[in-house]
């Protein structure tokens, strides 16, 4: 049976994990600075990114994603597990992106869709809750090839 604080720390956990999804789908890259240690290393490799730190990733995210015209990050199913003042979490992400269609022609975004896990490490801060540590178990890809114009 979980106790008040445990119900507490997941309640702020995945609240945390929503703030990182909407500070990347509105391009609030300036919030990571709360939602990220100072020192957090965040892993983007398994999808070709880099591995860097908070304001490497800040620069990263808004030279890459800069044109795309709509993305979003869904999350669900997380799986926490609380020691302390410390946490580990692995939780999928439903992540459909638009890619913008050449000079010229017309309809919407080409879409296609990616399916991962977020794997996070947590500390506790005077602050709150911060991811520590992330990155990405890609688990499957759909229309990738065929928004850049060519096969999937």
């Amino acid at each position: 049976m979980l106790d008040l604080q445990e119900i507490s720390d997941r309640l702020e956990l995945m609240d945390l994990m929503a703030r990182y999804s909407h500070a990347v789908d509105t391009r609030a890259y300036g919030d990571f600075e709360e939602i990220f240690t100072p020192d957090a290393v965040i892993d983007y490799t398994a999808f070709g990114g880099p591995r860097g730190s908070v304001p490497e990733i800040q620069a990263y995210l808004a030279e890459t994603l800069a044109p795309f015209p709509t993305f979003q990050h869904l999350i669900a199913n997380p799986m926490l597990s609380i020691d302390g003042d410390t946490a580990s979490g692995r939780t999928m992400c439903f992540n459909p992106m638009g890619v913008a269609r050449a000079e010229g022609e017309s309809g919407e975004p080409r879409m296609f869709f990616c399916g991962l896990w977020y794997l996070d490490r947590f500390e506790r801060t005077p602050d709150g809750w911060r991811i520590a540590e992330r990155s990405e178990e890609k688990s499957w890809t759909h229309n990738m090839g065929k928004a850049f114009g060519g096969r999937d």
